[in-house]
């Protein structure tokens, strides 16, 4: 029997906390968040990911600018992990289950993509025509 093959995930955390929850309802969905993470690592199917801090810097063919904020409030990131998945709705399932979502925040999730960047095939960088 062959094992199935698994493709890794990238998992943003988006958004901002529910306004009208109760933040002692909100610390405790962090800490099951954080078990139910733990658990995915141990069972293989989460890698470390992070959660970010406020600061940021914005590099464009223009310079450098660190004088934010770059994203509004709904298109912030607060995080990143990796799901390892057989499909991208094995790891939409997977994401289903983080026990933070009652409270706001919510989730995109992408392939990643291990061929390399090229211009002359259609990839997420390519301007619309």
């Amino acid at each position: 029997m062959s094992t199935p093959t698994t493709h890794d995930y990238l998992l943003l955390s988006r958004g901002k906390w529910d306004p009208v929850s109760d933040k002692a309802d909100i610390e405790a969905a962090i800490g099951q968040f954080y078990a139910w993470y733990e658990a995915n690592i141990a069972a293989g199917c989460f890698k470390p990911g992070s959660r970010l801090t406020m600061d940021a810097a914005l590099v464009t063919r223009d310079g450098i600018r660190t004088d934010g904020p770059f994203a509004e409030g709904k298109e912030v990131i607060g995080g990143y992990w990796i799901i390892v998945a057989e499909s991208l709705e094995a790891a939409a399932a997977i994401a289903a289950q983080n026990p933070v979502l009652t409270h706001g925040l919510s989730f995109e999730i992408r392939p990643l993509e291990s061929e390399r960047g090229s211009a002359y095939r259609h990839t997420n960088e390519t301007p619309d025509t």
